[in-house]
């Protein structure tokens, strides 16, 4: 008998051939995502804080020089550094994100980070939306019971310019919206598998 060997078959298989899975490419939706928030946040910061209109207002035969600016109230100073945060934050996340990325890690720990920051930067997104949009309501439309007159009668261009900031950063926190929901999902079927 001569002693010739035989390749192990398993099933009508070879035994010593290895199966080699491809890796799973993640879609890059997070860091689109992560850039539309950097974006539109920096827009919304650049519009507010750059829009500022002058005006001579004549009143019972006065007249006087008006300006408006962010500076002048608060909620638009609360929007504006709100926004800048945001920006901050979405520039931070991007660079971690390709770091990540490049690095081939899938770190869990860094991806709840990132979803519970995306949570707060939405949160200080619309809460800051919220309180320019009701100054914006009342620069708009006035409030007859308190006397307080419509301003933007006067300041037309600046009120239409804090309007796109506003649609802009509505826009803005609801990108982190879904990069919340897209987080949470993501984990949710990693954790599944």
């Amino acid at each position: 008998m001569s002693s010739q060997s035989k390749p192990n078959m398993v099933d009508g298989v070879h035994s010593d051939v290895k199966v080699v899975e491809r890796p799973i490419r993640e879609k890059p939706y997070d860091l689109f995502m992560r850039f539309l928030g950097l974006s539109f946040t920096l827009v919304a910061a650049i519009i507010v804080g750059v829009d500022n209109e002058t005006k001579v207002i004549t009143y019972a035969e006065m007249q006087f020089k008006a300006t408006a600016k962010w500076e002048y109230m608060s909620a638009i100073v609360f929007f504006l550094v709100s926004n800048a945060i945001a920006c901050s934050y979405a520039a931070a996340s991007v660079v971690i994100t390709v770091m990540a990325r490049s690095s081939g890690s899938k770190n869990d720990v860094t991806v709840l980070v990132l979803t519970a920051l995306d949570l707060v930067m939405m949160a200080l997104l619309f809460s800051a939306n919220g309180a320019a949009c009701a100054v914006g309501v009342i620069a708009q439309k006035g409030n007859s019971h308190v006397q307080w007159m419509k301003v933007c009668n006067f300041f037309d261009a600046y009120c239409r310019h804090v309007t796109a900031a506003l649609v802009l950063s509505i826009i803005g926190s609801t990108v982190f919206l879904l990069l919340v929901l897209h987080s949470v999902l993501k984990l949710h079927y990693r954790s599944r598998s």
